[in-house]
């Protein structure tokens, strides 16, 4: 059992947020009244106290002053795994994000010297509305045994990014994702760019603790083809079989195929894995995989044992 030790709120991102003694989380949407409310999956930040605590010893600061929405005592949110409800009176959240990359201008930092929130603060979004009020108990209900498993799809294309192409292979991937059963978080659209894929492949997998995240681009002999490269400098294990299969398969449709480096790996229990960057090669390739991949995430996941056919 937790409790609510503060609540705090604030009309602008990026700054310090003051002290209420009550609000309203709304459904889907956050707490009203604050800058960060919005249909996206960080509606709700939250901090656990002691780790406030801790760093008043060094720099004495209010509750909200790392743009924390909730302070909570009795649990450490950090070592939670994304998915975990609560319950604070009627209202009911789920975590979604572990911790974030702070903006190199951040206010707070400026202000504070250093943010936890990075490192310590977790996210949520509210899936049923009420009043919260500072002093309510918050009960831990853990993950929801029945939730689909969460996937990511992220398009590696020059000219997509700059608005010059449509990005058809990635609504693909989502479509075919979400028919056979997947709750697609998020879809990005990025250039080809190293560094930015790799943060969101760290991002995706760790923050987010996705289950599932599918690549499309990227996987050719182009210069600018850097996706396999960067998807096996985040792995924690290597999964080869599963692009050896798309590309034994897609032979059997055009020699071509022998051109693909694309990669599958595990980075910590989210499967990662590289598809074509064409609409065609993708609705050929995903749906021949598809399949099998459920049972390799649930693998990976240690909710399921292996077992011969």
């Amino acid at each position: 059992m937790g409790k609510i030790v503060a609540i705090c709120v604030s009309e602008k991102k990026g700054t310090l947020k003051t002290q209420v003694p009550s609000a309203c989380l709304k459904e889907d949407w956050g707490l009203e009244g604050d800058a960060h409310a919005g249909r996206w999956h960080r509606q709700v930040s939250l901090l656990s106290a002691d780790k406030i605590e801790a760093f008043r010893e060094k720099v004495p600061v209010e509750y909200g002053a790392f743009g924390e929405n909730l302070v909570v005592e009795g649990f450490d949110l950090r070592s939670l795994p994304v998915g975990s409800r609560f319950a604070v009176g009627q209202a009911v959240l789920e975590m979604t994000q572990i911790g974030k990359e702070c903006h190199q201008d951040c206010m707070i930092r400026r202000q504070t010297g250093d943010c936890i929130m990075p490192r310590e603060g977790v996210f949520a979004r509210v899936l049923t509305g009420g009043e919260i009020h500072v002093g309510d108990e918050m009960t831990l209900l853990g993950k929801d045994p029945d939730a689909p498993l969460r996937a990511a799809v992220i398009t590696l294309s020059d000219k997509g990014s700059r608005g010059e192409r449509e990005d058809k292979s990635g609504p693909l991937i989502t479509k075919l994702l979400s028919e056979a059963g997947y709750a697609v978080e998020e879809e990005i659209l990025i250039p080809d760019d190293e560094k930015r894929l790799r943060a969101e492949l760290i991002r995706l997998a760790d923050g987010r603790q996705m289950n599932l995240i599918l690549t499309t681009g990227g996987t050719g002999f182009a210069p600018r083809d850097i996706t396999p490269e960067v998807t096996l400098s985040v792995a924690t294990k290597n999964a080869p079989g599963i692009a050896e299969a798309m590309r034994w398969y897609s032979l059997q449709i055009t020699p071509r195929a022998m051109l693909s480096r694309a990669a599958s790996v595990l980075r910590g229990q989210t499967l990662i894995v590289n598809l074509p960057g064409s609409p065609k090669a993708v609705q050929e390739t995903l749906t021949y995989i598809l399949p099998a991949l459920e049972h390799g995430v649930r693998l990976a996941m240690g909710t399921v044992a292996d077992c011969a056919r």
